[in-house]
């Protein structure tokens, strides 16, 4: 079968290798889509190579229909369509016993460490099925919908860090997916005021079609007094950093009203700096989270909420690549004209 597989740093290399097969315990997916992360295009530029084994097929955000059972599996017949989890946690760390096996420090991870979704086919092993992180995904759903899943339960965890309140005002940075997610995630939270800070025109169109209220291009007004202006002086009550540039983690701290929780979701280069003033953190109280990876609730969760049409992932899917152009796919997910790219076999 052809696979997308790690060469090493910057080096991602379209290869045939053996079509797998499911020993005792195990299922094999007919990839129906592996959506492009921003990791993604980090490996592809060599900014991200700690913790990927070399030679590893590529792609975390995965769904395919199960092709495949092997003895012992029970609950999934071939034809269903399946959403997987990329983390598979140890459940017997400091953090997995504690609950919060989505900081699993001994964990293994699909694309990292297990072959991954930017395949034909993809072999879900023994250990990732005992221990629950494979679901059966509504039917009627599409498989692009369902690898959606991945970065949806991402924000449901960032979420439960975050926790907006009804009648909240909620500024988000960035309008790409993750923050159009966390616009519908906020609005179904009960937030009575989602803006969504982006320079973009048009992603600022797409992220008032899904659920912003206000929308606001922080190149052209001060975001702290726009903010302001709709909060009589306060200031909002959750501030998302939906984009892993140090710049905006002070931006952020000003625009939060005094008690307000600024959540630092996304994903910073190993490097990156952020200078702050501290002072806004002592005099204004305010609660700073992080927010990193899923366990299996909240990726069980977000699939339920795109089943259910509560969440609306299918309209983030705006292009879609084959196998074959898999490099082109991934840099063009990184150009910022799409939304979200699916790589997908056929």
């Amino acid at each position: 079968m052809k696979a997308a597989v790690f060469a090493g740093p910057g080096k991602l290399e379209l290869r045939d290798i053996d079509k797998p097969v499911a020993g005792e315990g195990e299922i094999v997916l007919k990839v129906g889509a592996n959506t492009v992360c921003g990791t993604d295009g980090r490996i592809l530029r060599g900014e991200k190579s700690k913790g990927i084994d070399v030679g590893v097929v590529l792609g975390h955000e995965i769904a395919g229909y199960v092709s495949e059972v092997g003895a012992g599996v029970e609950g999934f017949e071939v034809g269903d369509l399946v959403g997987v989890l990329p983390t598979v946690p140890c459940l017997a760390c400091f953090y997995c016993v504690r609950g919060s096996e989505h900081l699993c420090t001994d964990s293994k991870i699909f694309g990292y460490r297990i072959n991954g979704g930017l395949a034909e086919y993809v072999l879900i092993p023994r250990e990732a099925m005992e221990r629950g992180g494979v679901y059966r995904a509504a039917p009627h759903l599409t498989p692009a919908e369902v690898a959606l899943a991945e970065p949806l339960g991402c924000v449901l965890n960032g979420a439960e860090n975050y926790r907006t309140e009804v009648g909240d005002t909620v500024l988000i940075q960035g309008a790409g997916p993750i923050g159009l997610l966390h616009a519908q995630v906020n609005r179904l939270l009960g937030a009575e005021k989602v803006i969504v800070s982006d320079p973009s025109e048009s992603r600022r169109a797409v992220a008032e079609s899904m659920g912003a209220t206000h929308t606001v291009n922080p190149l052209e007004q001060d975001l702290t007094e726009f903010v302001q202006g709709l909060t009589e002086g306060r200031g909002a009550d959750v501030v998302i950093i939906c984009i892993g540039r140090g710049e905006l983690v002070n931006q952020a701290l000003q625009a939060a009203r005094k008690g307000g929780r600024v959540n630092a979701f996304a994903g910073f280069s190993k490097d990156a700096l952020a200078e702050i003033d501290p002072n806004l953190v002592h005099y204004g109280e305010l609660i700073v989270t992080g927010a990193s990876n899923a366990g299996r609730a909240s990726h069980e969760k977000a699939l339920q909420l795109i089943g259910a049409g509560l969440i609306d992932v299918k309209s983030l899917h705006t292009h879609t690549y084959s196998l074959d152009d898999v490099v082109a796919g991934i840099e063009f997910a990184q150009s910022g004209e799409g939304i979200k790219v699916a790589i997908i076999p056929d």
